[in-house]
């Protein structure tokens, strides 16, 4: 059994490096959840925080992720930097973060993401750009300073069950490593590529 927060060093490191190497959204991170249809839906979203008890992202809690993550609470996450040739798969349970850390993030954001996240029905049906455009313009004049936080929109914590580090290795004899949480600990294993 390994320390509690290893995966947790690693991949701090691993995204520290990512940064450098990959300026653009190295924090960018594909979400898997299971859709009530029962079909895998994947997308990106941006991790914006984690520490020891998970991996944090923002989205409207009315969307299809939002949706998913809420009547599921499990997902899985794929980060993947090609300048650094290695990957980061997470799966885990999903929860909520508390309305303070939602508050908190979103006041960081800038005004026009804020009046984004009141404007948007994201993942409704839209008749044209215009009607988006018309609601834009609306929270627009409804909050000429101060933009509050809807209370349909907040972060959720992915917390991890299993964490696999992967690094691209020649003849596709790839580096695998997993963590398997056990009590307050890590099980640690080699897999093959």
């Amino acid at each position: 059994m390994r320390a509690v927060n290893e995966p947790f060093d690693r991949f701090s490191k691993l995204l520290a490096e990512a940064r450098i190497a990959q300026p653009k959204d190295p924090n960018q991170m594909w979400l898997g959840t299971v859709g009530a249809n029962g079909f895998p839906e994947v997308r990106v979203v941006l991790l914006k925080d984690f520490d020891l008890n998970g991996f944090v992202f923002f989205t409207n809690h009315n969307s299809r992720k939002g949706r998913s993550v809420r009547t599921e609470k499990k997902a899985a996450l794929n980060f993947y930097w090609p300048s650094l040739d290695q990957q980061v798969r997470v799966e885990g349970t999903v929860s909520e973060v508390s309305a303070a850390e939602s508050d908190a993030y979103f006041a960081t954001r800038a005004r026009e993401s804020q009046i984004g996240a009141w404007a948007s029905r994201q993942s409704e049906a839209l008749r044209d750009r215009e009607e988006l455009e018309a609601r834009v313009k609306e929270i627009e004049a409804r909050y000429p300073a101060a933009v509050p936080r809807p209370s349909h929109w907040g972060g959720f914590r992915v917390s991890p069950l299993r964490m696999e580090f992967w690094k691209a290795h020649p003849n596709r004899l790839h580096w695998r490593e997993e963590y398997v949480r056990s009590g307050e600990g890590w099980l640690h294993h080699w897999l093959n590529p």
